[in-house]
């Protein structure tokens, strides 16, 4: 199964593409979507979200998605521009007849690093350590692959249960 997980962001959207077979993790593919043009509208940088999302798709081929939920931030301009950017992002994959998994960061961490509370650079070396790269990829990107190896995990528990439900 291939996964792939997004992490919006209005100015940087990180995604991250791996395999999920027999329980084994693969990494494919990770970087991200910049759209820090200070000249380009907030709808241009939804545009450019939505069309580079779309074009990762049709790059990797996933069956399935997941994104990371929006925090409530102090600003609440920030949290709407977050909110947009993750819009963008999911109708992408909606488009795609994608199934699409949402996961708080905190939910992401805790699966991942095993701490909810754990810092962008420990979910940096977990995830250089669970997908055996020689070097952590950026914070954006490794955030994104913690969303799809959360969705894996989730995933397979999901079929575990359904298995063990048509066994009774």
């Amino acid at each position: 199964m291939r996964i792939v997980g997004i992490d919006p962001g209005l100015r940087i959207t990180g995604f991250g593409v791996i395999e999920f077979h027999q329980q084994r993790l693969q990494y494919i593919a990770s970087g991200v979507i910049k759209t820090s043009n200070l000249t380009e509208s907030d709808s241009a940088r939804l545009g450019t979200i939505f069309e580079s999302v779309t074009e990762v798709l049709a790059t990797y081929q996933p069956d399935i998605a997941s994104v990371e939920k929006v925090f409530l931030n102090v600003n609440p301009k920030s949290t709407l521009a977050l909110g947009q950017a993750r819009g963008a992002a999911i109708t992408a994959l909606v488009c795609q007849k994608l199934q699409v998994y949402e996961f708080s960061a905190l939910e992401v961490k805790k699966n991942v690093v095993g701490s909810g509370r754990a810092t962008k650079e420990q979910v940096q070396e977990m995830i250089r350590r669970l997908l055996n790269l020689k070097s952590a990829p950026s914070k954006d990107a490794s955030d994104a692959l913690a969303v799809a190896i959360c969705a894996a995990h989730h995933h397979q528990m999901n079929l575990q249960i359904q298995k063990s439900s048509k066994l009774k």
